[in-house]
């Protein structure tokens, strides 16, 4: 079968190489699955680069998040098990871990569900307790964890403020259904969103960006407001200033989404429930803006790190040209 594999850590560009190598063999408690699409991710280009939480041994294939097929015909989505990542025909997954496509959601649609949406879902619901009427802002709105928290804030009765960089993405933002869209590369975010708010500032921040996004966000969230921390993808980490905090009445909330798999998996099912009745009545459907061939993966890949994206990026093993959305 074809493959991408990763011999030496790097720019995904430089280090992915197309190749063929023996199908995966599943271990104990895990399946084979056949690779219909598989989402690119951001941690993608971290585990190339060798910068993730998580470093598998060298080769690996990239590639965390897939719906695929089971030898039974199961329609599926999952986190494949590295060393053996989506980025090809095959991959190898924990069968406890499987979970149903929605029947709603094609197969680039699917395999943007899961971490995204679960992601989003958790630091809403879970961690910030999002309740209806009040304000949400979400840093890279455009984006493919971004524009999954702008639908489940919409789905859940907030006022959505969403801020991009850039345009094109701002167009985008808006079709996803912001009530205001800031370009933070035009407009003066802080002042925009107190102007906004009348003064208040935002009930609850989602941040996957970190750096200057995190200075913003402290300065613009309401009194009882959250501020969930859900990723760094700016490459800075940020130093909360705690007294800020304390000062200002506001809670910083973080959310690694991955160890609900090991500490409180009921959760993740109930979760995906809840995403699969969202998505049946139309409530949530992933921006998927792109579709490549498995041959365009490593390109796509970089493209995602680059920040050049909008939504998701899917993989297709099973498409020969690829096609935007």
């Amino acid at each position: 079968m074809q493959a991408w594999q990763v011999h030496r850590n790097g720019e995904p560009s430089e280090v992915m190489t197309l190749e063929d190598v023996a199908r995966p063999e599943p271990g104990d408690g895990q399946v084979l699955l056949k690779v219909r699409a598989a989402n690119i991710n951001f941690p993608d280009a971290l585990l190339c680069r060798g910068q993730y939480q998580i470093t598998p041994p060298l080769p690996f294939t990239p590639g965390v998040e897939i719906c695929g097929e089971t030898e039974d015909g199961r329609r599926v989505i999952a986190n494949p098990v590295l060393p053996h990542g989506g980025f090809a025909e095959y991959t190898v997954a924990d069968a406890a871990a499987v979970l149903p496509a929605p029947d709603a959601l094609d197969d680039a649609e699917a395999a943007a569900l899961h971490i995204g949406y679960q992601t989003g879902w958790f630091a809403l619901h879970r961690r910030a307790r999002l309740e209806a009427g009040e304000t949400l802002l979400v840093h890279a709105a455009a984006g493919g964890v971004g524009s999954a928290a702008v639908q489940l804030g919409k789905a859940a009765g907030a006022t959505v403020i969403g801020v991009v960089g850039g345009a094109d993405k701002a167009a985008v933002a808006s079709e996803l259904g912001c009530d205001l869209v800031i370009d933070r590369r035009t407009e003066d975010v802080i002042a925009t969103v107190k102007q906004a708010t009348g003064g208040r500032g935002a009930d609850v921040v989602y941040d996957p960006v970190g750096g200057a996004a995190y200075a913003q966000s402290a300065k613009v969230v309401a009194f009882e407001g959250r501020i969930v921390v859900v990723g760094f993808a700016s490459g800075s980490i940020p130093s909360p200033a705690l007294n800020h905090a304390l000062v200002k009445n506001y809670s910083i909330l973080g959310l690694h989404w991955g160890l609900y798999n090991t500490k409180n998996p009921k959760l993740v099912q109930h979760c995906h429930e809840q995403l699969t009745e969202l998505a049946a009545r139309g409530a949530i459907k992933p921006l998927v803006s792109e579709r490549v061939p498995l041959g365009g993966a490593a390109d796509a890949v970089q493209r995602v790190a680059d920040g050049l994206t909008t939504g998701r990026v899917a993989v297709v093993p099973g498409d020969t040209e690829g096609e935007a959305a």
